[in-house]
């Protein structure tokens, strides 16, 4: 019986610089969001594009590197998991967040 897997691979355009921060216990940490599309014909024929928006995370060595290769228009691919979270604001307003915790990453050349 296989086990049950949380896995995501994405490829898409960067819609900023990867902005890179260190927490307080000197461990960096990167993030930047990444556009995806896909498209269908509607039913008079035309096509219509859908693009969806993933906030993407990146931790240590990985997000120092995304940091220098990752700018906004860069195309990249990445494999990772969806990973959800929630925190309380300073007003006690609780915040839901779903991103994408990237494991891997590479950088694609745009095709000619």
């Amino acid at each position: 019986m296989k086990a049950n897997t949380n896995k995501v691979e994405l490829t898409g355009f960067a819609g900023r610089d990867a902005e890179v921060k260190e927490i307080k216990t000197g461990i960096s940490v990167a993030s930047f969001s990444l556009a995806t599309s896909d498209g269908y014909r509607g039913k008079n024929g035309d096509w219509i594009n859908n693009t969806s928006w993933h906030n993407i995370v990146m931790w240590n060595d990985m997000a120092r590197k995304a940091g220098d290769e990752i700018k906004k228009g860069t195309r990249v691919s990445i494999t990772g998991k969806i990973n959800y979270r929630n925190y309380e604001t300073q007003t006690g307003e609780k915040r839901y967040v779903t991103e994408i915790l990237a494991l891997e990453f590479e950088v694609v050349p745009r095709e000619a």
